[in-house]
């Protein structure tokens, strides 16, 4: 079997309203793929930076996959929070991102998106906290649906990804660079 390994880290998030972040992840493949070793979701550390935009989480990546062909290749999908001074965990975006197909080291920027929701949504938002979700996470990556909900653009998840193929020749998978 052809084999995808990914090492790499989660690295942080810019351009959100607030500080005090975190995020989730989820690894996402196709029927056809089997993972051979490492964890396909996780969290990060909650990061509060006092003098800087950007909150940095360096959270590791080690994923080594087994597949017979490229139908339902690896994407990521982050959910970052913003924990309150109470506490409280609030959404502030979804996003999801392809693994990159080529071997080598990206760098991969997931632009994140929220739920808008009503004028009251958005007002009830304001004052208590919390805000609209999706009742079907699937919606994040999918994209049938999602582009009838009313969004609003949030910040950006930075990745640093190490990619290793392997035995992709043999099952008639070519990779050409330009």
């Amino acid at each position: 079997m052809a084999e995808v390994h990914i090492i790499g880290q989660i690295v942080g998030a810019s351009h959100f309203p607030k500080h005090s972040l975190f995020c989730k992840w989820q690894i996402h493949y196709g029927n056809g793929w089997r993972l051979i070793s490492g964890l396909k979701e996780g969290q990060t550390h909650v990061d509060n930076p006092q003098y800087d935009e950007k909150a940095y989480w360096s959270h590791p990546v080690d994923i080594h996959f087994a597949t017979k062909g490229i139908q339902g290749w690896p994407k990521f999908h982050v959910q970052v929070y913003h924990l309150d001074h109470w506490g409280r965990s609030e959404l502030y975006g979804y996003g999801f991102c392809h693994v990159p197909a080529s071997a080598g080291t990206h760098i991969v920027d997931c632009v994140t998106w929220r739920p808008v929701g009503t004028l009251r949504d958005q007002i009830r938002q304001y004052f208590v906290g919390g805000g609209p979700q999706l009742k079907n996470i699937e919606l994040a990556y999918c994209g049938y649906d999602r582009y009838r909900l009313q969004t609003e653009t949030m910040g950006i998840v930075h990745m640093e990804l190490g990619i290793i193929l392997r035995h992709f020749d043999k099952f008639g998978v070519e990779f050409k660079f330009m």
